[in-house]
């Protein structure tokens, strides 16, 4: 009898197509037929905009993530990530689309993973963040939080939709930029700790679901 014979027999899902442990620990939250909501897809957007101003080659870490964690089937490319970060309201090039709930759970556990790897910088980010206000300087002295201040704001100018009033507030104030730069990073690092992405998951839908 053949392998995958034996799997239909017995309802087994291969190994290599079953989802990550963390997958059943995010609750299935009942949203609208139509999906997740604007706000929903915006925040998580935003987390995978803050991941791509931390590191290099994002995308391609995204992607290789979602291999490792079986989730291919739901992000198997760039264009159904790019897709998926579409349905952003915010996006130059938002779809109109809802984001179906298996797949902001597929982004979600990305983020987090990515934040994972990504701890000890973040930590370095806003522990320099921490101390120069607390020095009273500006957050802009320190090179690498510079660094990932600058590309935060040129990724965020290049994709969103300039004539959206929040982000015309955004750009006319960098201050405003940077902190919502610092804010993304504050909860990639709460998304990090124990039970961290049942948390952040959690954070998604609130005042979204009763």
């Amino acid at each position: 009898m053949s392998q995958s014979s034996a799997n239909v027999m017995t309802n087994e899902v291969p190994l290599d197509q079953q989802r990550p442990w963390l997958w059943e620990n995010l609750p299935d939250y009942p949203i609208s037929v139509r999906g997740c909501s604007g706000r929903t897809a915006q925040e998580i957007d935003l987390l995978l905009l803050a991941l791509e101003a931390l590191e290099l080659a994002s995308s391609e870490r995204m992607l290789a993530t979602a291999k490792k964690f079986n989730l291919a089937d739901i992000i198997p490319n760039r264009v159904v990530l790019w897709r998926l970060r579409c349905t952003n309201p915010w996006r130059r090039s938002y779809m109109r689309r809802h984001l179906q709930l298996e797949q902001a759970k597929a982004l979600t556990i990305i983020a987090t993973a990515r934040s994972r790897q990504l701890t000890f910088l973040i930590r370095q980010l806003l522990l320099a963040e921490q101390q120069l206000r607390e020095k009273e300087l500006p957050i802009r002295q320190n090179v690498r939080l510079k660094w990932y201040l600058d590309r935060f704001r040129a990724h965020f100018r290049g994709r969103m939709n300039p004539r959206r009033a929040r982000i015309i507030e955004y750009i006319a104030s960098p201050e405003q930029m940077d902190e919502l730069a610092i804010s993304l990073l504050r909860k990639l690092l709460f998304a990090t700790g124990t039970a961290g992405a049942q948390r952040l998951w959690c954070s998604l839908f609130d005042g979204e679901v009763k």
